[in-house]
């Protein structure tokens, strides 16, 4: 399958079962927890479960426009051109992430013997009893995970953008307020 047939496989099928409730951090970094499910397409009736984080880190130097900085999220292994055919790809249809550094990391790599519902419901049911309100549950076609988990990441990065603004100017009309 070419990059155009995972990217739109990922944005048909992939589903935010439950979100992080925090935004971003405006100016430090932040930790963004997921439990990635999809249908195993080498075991029929499993599913593989990814448990990872994002770290969005805000860049030391300024980095280009329009040139997020994407590591871990094995573009390599499994895309045709690697991490330079995703950024082509997002580049030429206008997909644009803020020019940070996005380092996932994936801890736990599982394989369940159950249905997709039924682990939905498992996992759900976890996050629910430990309250745990920072990681996401996300589903979506395994084959092309990466882009299921960065779209949620887009997701979390257009609803932080009003309250990163607001944490701008304040801090902009602080430092203002300071030279009196």
């Amino acid at each position: 399958m070419n990059i155009e047939q995972l990217w739109q496989k990922a944005q048909e099928r992939t589903e935010i079962i439950r979100g992080r409730v925090k935004g971003l951090s405006t100016f430090g970094n932040t930790k963004v927890p997921y439990v990635f499910l999809g249908e195993s397409s080498v075991n029929e009736g499993h599913v593989v479960v990814r448990k990872g984080r994002i770290i969005i880190e805000k860049p030391m130097i300024v980095l280009p426009e329009n040139m997020p900085q994407f590591e871990g999220f094995e573009f390599e292994e499994d895309i045709e051109g690697g991490l330079d055919a995703v950024h082509t790809f997002f580049y030429m249809r206008g997909i644009r992430f803020p020019s940070l550094k996005y380092n996932n990391t994936v801890d736990r790599l599982e394989l369940e013997e159950n249905s997709l519902s039924k682990s939905i419901e498992k996992h759900k049911s976890a996050l629910e009893k430990k309250e745990n309100v920072s990681t996401a549950l996300i589903v979506g076609p395994e084959d092309c995970w990466q882009f299921s988990v960065l779209l949620h990441m887009a997701a979390l990065i257009g609803r932080s953008a009003k309250t990163d603004i607001i944490h701008l100017l304040d801090r902009i009309n602080g430092d203002k307020n300071d030279g009196r």
